[in-house]
């Protein structure tokens, strides 16, 4: 997350166009990881302690979670709507991690990976949108390293607390996924297409690809 902060505080690419699509790449970058994280991990292992319907239901309250959260920053007219979008993931994604280290650590590991592949682009854009000017933002930056901290504090809950409760964990994961969906369709993907530019969404086939790989690397 403040990898991805820092990457957007230096980031000054001549001419305007390259600039333009290397931001739009990055964002194809990070709904590529999304989906990769929702195909590979959060589902296929969300749905092992639930039934369909359970299973329907917390996948759908996702969406709708992240769909009125989405409305009510709407109407509050703030410029975190994004840093926002990405606690609602990062959190759930980081209890069920610590939970997942003791029944399947190469599942663990990998969701480890994506949940930081995830956060590059999304502290790309959302420092981007608390700093739309551009420059450096020191304090700003901090501050993402600051909140990124939340995500071993929700680890560590979901190792110590949660580890014997495989069906809350499971709810979580199918929420989460739900939620990210939900965000890559509504907020990443319309600003991802550029006219007569095809190198963004290369960007979201290079981010499956890395997410497959690391599925892949994971079960053998």
């Amino acid at each position: 997350m403040p990898a991805g902060a820092l990457l957007a505080a230096i980031e000054h690419i001549r001419p305007h166009w390259l600039e333009k699509e290397f931001r739009h790449s990055v964002l194809a970058f990070g709904a590529g990881v999304l989906l990769s994280a929702v195909a590979l991990v959060l589902v296929p292992e969300g749905i092992k302690h639930q039934a369909v319907i359970p299973a329907a239901l917390w996948f759908i309250a996702g969406g709708f979670g992240f769909m009125l959260l989405d409305i009510i920053l709407k109407k509050a007219n703030t410029p975190a709507s994004q840093l926002a979008a990405m606690l609602a993931d990062f959190i759930p994604e980081s209890v069920a991690l610590g939970a997942a280290f003791s029944a399947d650590p190469n599942t663990a590991i990998l969701l480890a990976g994506i949940i930081a592949l995830q956060n590059l682009p999304e502290g790309f854009n959302a420092y981007r949108e608390l700093n739309p000017s551009g420059g450096s933002n020191w304090r700003l930056i901090i501050s993402f390293s600051a909140v990124a901290l939340l995500g071993p504090a929700a680890g560590l809950v979901g190792y110590v607390w949660l580890q014997q409760q495989p069906v809350i964990v499971s709810a979580m994961m199918l929420f989460a996924a739900g939620g990210i969906l939900y965000s890559v369709f509504q907020d990443m993907a319309p600003q991802v297409k550029l006219a007569r530019h095809w190198g963004p969404p290369m960007g979201t086939v290079l981010g499956f690809m890395l997410g497959m790989a690391g599925f892949m690397l994971a079960h053998q």
